[in-house]
């Protein structure tokens, strides 16, 4: 029995001793209430009933006027059901590229009342719901708790405007079954975080070469910018004789500064580590569980998919970002080129053209 129920069958107790001794001061000296809580619980009784015995506490009625409405909730919870880590700012953002407009803090708000203010409730509340529903899980269901973060390291790396400075590296995936160890050339653009990324069974030079050959200079091209430097780590596909080394050679060749991270300061190249844990809580670690991968060609597939959304419809958080995608930051950090000064034309220059 709840303790309102004890209350309320107590000052029951009192209602009937009352009416059974015929005396309301005795009946509330024996129970420990005074005249004038007796009658004020004589009063809720003939007018509630039962319900009348039971506190009521102090306030409000019903929802607080500033809650947000019943359909902005359902997208919260729908959104944190479906993304369990992604913070309040985040959830904001993306609701509202889906016209759904709440507040960070209008965020919080229902998650304090659904009790899913950290990021372990909220995984729990999926874990809860996968097991009740006997569903499948979706893509950025399953989520891996890092305790680790290295957002802090972008702060080593200024790139003023679109292809100012992009950052390569190496990141083994995993392995398949008859195929054997899969890597992952990625490229992002420190200053818009546009990334690119594209899957080989090999960790050779080439292969960093085709990587900015066949995918990330064609994007520079399109949108006529260019790419003035490269940042990478000492890993032989990157680094080597400047007169023989492939990779070396080909910068050269396309006129791009290759500019290496320091031995005693790896963290300055923290951008391209930011998304390897990116992509391996939002898509390897979710359609590893989902896709039963057999070739490389299939992975890949997968994985321009999931660029597609990462480029063009994900909001970032990074320093300077303000919620715009990577496309929306690419485009409007690409160099203008300024315009030809005209020369003032004198009568001794005409004079002298003429002659």
């Amino acid at each position: 029995m709840t303790t309102e129920k004890k209350v309320a069958r107590r000052k029951l107790s009192l209602l009937e001793l009352a009416q059974e001794l015929g005396n309301v001061s005795r009946a509330c000296k024996v129970m420990g209430y005074s005249r004038q809580q007796f009658y004020e619980i004589r009063r809720n009784y003939q007018a509630y009933g039962a319900d009348g015995l039971i506190d009521r506490l102090p306030g409000a009625r019903g929802p607080h006027p500033n809650r947000v409405p019943e359909d902005v909730e359902s997208a919260i919870l729908a959104h944190a059901l479906e993304h369990p880590c992604h913070g309040p700012v985040r959830v904001a953002q993306e609701l509202a590229m889906r016209g759904v407009q709440v507040s960070s803090s209008g965020v919080r708000g229902v998650w304090a009342r659904h009790k899913l203010l950290t990021k372990h409730e909220r995984l729990l509340r999926l874990e809860k719901s996968t097991a009740e529903r006997k569903i499948d899980l979706t893509v950025e269901q399953i989520r891996a708790l890092e305790r680790f973060s290295p957002e802090f390291r972008e702060r080593h790396i200024e790139a003023p405007h679109t292809g100012a400075l992009v950052a390569v590296d190496t990141f083994m995936v995993g392995s398949l079954k008859g195929v054997g160890k899969v890597y992952l050339q990625t490229v992002i653009d420190c200053h818009s975080r546009y990334a690119w990324g594209r899957l080989f069974t090999t960790k050779l030079p080439i292969t960093a070469a085709q990587t900015l050959n066949n995918d990330v200079l064609p994007t520079f091209e399109e949108h006529d910018a260019k790419i003035d430097a490269v940042l990478s780590d000492n890993g032989r596909e990157f680094c080597g004789r400047p007169d023989k080394h492939p990779y070396e050679l080909f910068l050269q060749l396309e006129g791009i500064e290759h500019k290496r991270t320091k031995v005693s300061r790896p963290q300055s190249n923290g951008i391209v580590e930011r998304l390897h844990r990116t992509l391996l809580d939002e898509h390897f670690r979710v359609e590893g569980r989902k896709t039963w991968f057999e070739t490389v060609d299939e992975m890949q597939t997968a994985l321009d998919t999931y660029f597609v959304h990462y480029n063009e419809r994900r909001p970032h958080q990074g320093r300077g970002m303000k919620g715009r995608t990577p496309l929306k930051a690419f485009k409007e950090g690409i160099l203008k080129p300024q315009p030809k000064e005209q020369k003032r034309t004198t009568p001794k220059a005409i004079a002298a053209t003429a002659a």
